[in-house]
C-alpha cells in the first residue's frame, strides 16, 4: 500500500477534533504535540497499527477513540 496522504491528513484533521472535545488536554499538551503522539509509519508497505504514547500518560478513553479513527481511515 502507497501512502495515501489525503487519509493521513484526514486522520489528523479526527486527532484535532478529539483534541478539542477533551478541554484539559489543552492544559497538559499542545494540538501539535498531541498529534505527534500519533505517527503513521509503515512497514514492508503496509501501515503499521499505532501503540499507545509512551511519553505521555493517556486517558483510555481518549485512545480508543484515537483507534477506531485511526481504524475508520486505514483498514
Amino acid at each position: 500500500m502507497a501512502k495515501d496522504f489525503i487519509r493521513e491528513r484526514q486522520f489528523e484533521m479526527k486527532l484535532m477534533e478529539i483534541y478539542h472535545q477533551h478541554p484539559y488536554l489543552s492544559d497538559e499538551i499542545s494540538m501539535a504535540d498531541f498529534i505527534k503522539l500519533f505517527p503513521i509509519t509503515y512497514k514492508n508497505g503496509r501501515i503499521v497499527r499505532l501503540d499507545k504514547p509512551v511519553g505521555f500518560e493517556l486517558d483510555r478513553q481518549i485512545y480508543l477513540e484515537v483507534l477506531v479513527a485511526f481504524r475508520g481511515f486505514f483498514y
